[in-house]
């Protein structure tokens, strides 16, 4: 797991990231919607959740972006990490609340589905915004509102926030013309991306989802690829 730093003298970014940390301190979202239509019966067939997969996807993309894994080390540098962790939601039926875990990454598939779903069983009943205690400084965060095929998205703070990592959201998937698709969103610090470097992760997640095959047990996924009940949140 290691830090980066960014040589500013050299950076092709460095005005731009200075006038949106000093200047114009601004977050944005971009959205799209995912067609997920060959992938979802490959996860019915085996009898995965959709979730966990989902989440492989979206950090398979974010980890083949630096713009996407900046951050700031003890001394306020900036830099980027190797990779990150999800750090995401899981849903408490029985009060409506909801917590947060994370799931140390790997780029092999079946391994990343394995951690992913024993942190999910291992913390289902576990209340509390921080479920599994000490996350990691290298996470990204990623959550899901099943609840709802949503066309829009936005958030905001009232206070500063140190944060360079993306916050990543997808609702319910559905069904189109024939195609299913799934709305996906990322917000991101205008600091460390541009429009052109959140394209590109959401194009890339539409790539992995379509060409994604589901690998034999115990194999990797192929290179530039990547239920119970339907968009399952827990």
């Amino acid at each position: 797991m290691g830090f980066h730093l960014i040589d500013m003298e050299t950076w092709e970014r460095r005005e731009h990231y200075r006038y949106y940390r000093d200047r114009i301190k601004a977050r944005y979202n971009l959205g799209a919607e995912i067609d997920i239509t060959g992938l979802l019966p490959q996860v019915k067939a085996e009898g995965l959740r959709f979730y966990p997969v989902f989440v492989y996807l979206v950090m398979r993309a974010v980890n083949e972006q630096k713009e996407l894994r900046m951050s700031m080390d003890r001394e306020g540098r900036l830099g980027y990490w190797d990779f990150c962790h999800p750090s995401y939601t899981i849903f408490h039926q029985d009060d409506h609340t909801f917590s947060d875990i994370w799931t140390e990454w790997s780029d092999d598939f079946r391994t990343f589905y394995g951690r992913a779903a024993k942190d999910m069983e291992t913390y289902r009943d576990v209340k509390g915004i921080k479920a599994k205690k000490d996350t990691p400084p290298n996470f990204c965060p990623v959550s899901c509102v099943p609840w709802l095929s949503y066309s829009s998205y936005g958030s905001d703070t009232y206070a500063e926030s140190s944060m360079l990592f993306p916050v990543i959201l997808f609702g319910r998937y559905y069904e189109e013309n024939g195609r299913i698709k799934i709305p996906l969103n990322i917000a991101v610090n205008h600091a460390v991306a541009d429009g052109y470097h959140t394209c590109l992760f959401l194009n890339r997640v539409g790539e992995l989802a379509g060409a994604f095959q589901l690998p034999v047990k115990g194999a990797s996924p192929p290179p530039g690829g990547a239920a119970r009940g339907h968009n399952d949140h827990k």
